[in-house]
């Protein structure tokens, strides 16, 4: 069952007298107790794509279009008094550098009471505070954290705090934007497991935004492959990052280390990503893919079906066409 449909989703910034293309045509159905990874170049649309979920995206600057449908209810339908009661309670997420939007001079425990009672203003301080030692008790904080200042803590531990706050309602939706990209290795790795841990024991539905294959690989069970605002590949973990059918994440992939099997050579992809404020023919890609063909810089390609999880939007794969 979808908790979250997106359908052809498309969100135009009007800057400088251009529109910029920021996200094209999205389809993407995300199911209860589901955990995506969203990868792509810095550009691709990741925060966008999140920003537009939580309609956070600034109104006079930014059109959007299409339907995201959570839990049966469009959010781009609905007011910003009924979307405030879904926003956190039921969607909630942990920016990049989440940490750094606490308050220098409040203690931890004071901000997140605050925070807690403009959704419950009738509960108690007592309540307050015995639900949110309970939450560190899962992100691994200490209950002498409620207590302490932001200066107090290490990058670490503030990250915990985001994610202690992010689940103070339990909600539906978890979205993590680059939550862990601050962080030295190992303490990525401890938060990534906590998160996991976390996800199962709260029947969280996760969506992870990052740059890094590896954190998508080892934490998700699908993968969302975006492009310059097109999602150009889609399906589990298992298919897309092992077997992978469309040039572009054959690209990602080759840029990355493996620490495990055959050792090969790096490689980036080369050239940049498309100005956005162009609309493109062909596809998205072509410009950059070594394998183009004629057809690529001439029609954009539809998306090809694989499985019922498995979709690319690429000339040159065969499948079950299904637009």
């Amino acid at each position: 069952m979808s908790l979250l449909e997106i359908k052809n989703l498309n969100v135009k910034y009007k800057v400088e007298g251009k529109e910029i293309n920021a996200v094209r045509n999205i389809s993407l159905n995300v199911e209860a107790k589901d955990s995506i990874g969203i990868v792509g170049e810095s550009g691709s649309g990741k925060s966008t794509l999140a920003m537009a979920i939580l309609r956070l995206l600034p109104e006079k600057i930014v059109e959007t279009t299409g339907e995201i449908i959570f839990d049966g209810i469009n959010l781009l339908e609905i007011s910003e008094n009924k979307l405030r009661k879904i926003r956190w309670k039921d969607i909630s997420v942990v920016f990049q550098k989440s940490m750094n939007s606490l308050s220098p001079v409040h203690k931890i425990g004071f901000q997140i009471k605050d925070i807690y009672k403009v959704h419950e203003p009738n509960a108690t301080d007592e309540e307050i505070k015995e639900k949110v030692l309970e939450l560190f008790k899962l992100v691994n904080l200490a209950d002498r954290v409620y207590d302490l200042y932001p200066h107090e803590l290490s990058g670490g531990m503030m990250q915990r705090v985001s994610i202690a706050l992010s689940l103070i309602f339990y909600p539906k939706l978890l979205i993590l934007d680059e939550a862990t990209t601050a962080l030295d290795v190992v303490t990525q790795g401890q938060i990534l497991d906590e998160i996991m841990k976390l996800q199962e024991k709260l029947h969280l539905t996760r969506i992870m935004i990052t740059h890094d294959v590896s954190v998508v690989s080892s934490t998700c069970k699908k993968v969302a492959v975006m492009y310059a605002g097109y999602l150009l590949e889609f399906g589990y973990v298992s298919d897309v990052l092992t077997k992978p059918k469309h040039p572009y994440t054959q690209g990602l992939l080759k840029s990355f280390p493996s620490f495990t099997g055959e050792r090969k050579d790096l490689r980036g992809i080369k050239g940049s990503l498309p100005d956005l404020s162009i609309l493109h023919g062909g596809c998205i890609f072509a410009d950059r893919c070594e394998e183009a063909t004629s057809i690529c810089f001439r029609e954009k390609p539809k998306m090809v079906k694989f499985s019922d999880s498995w979709n690319v939007a690429c000339h040159l794969v065969v499948g079950e066409d299904y637009e």
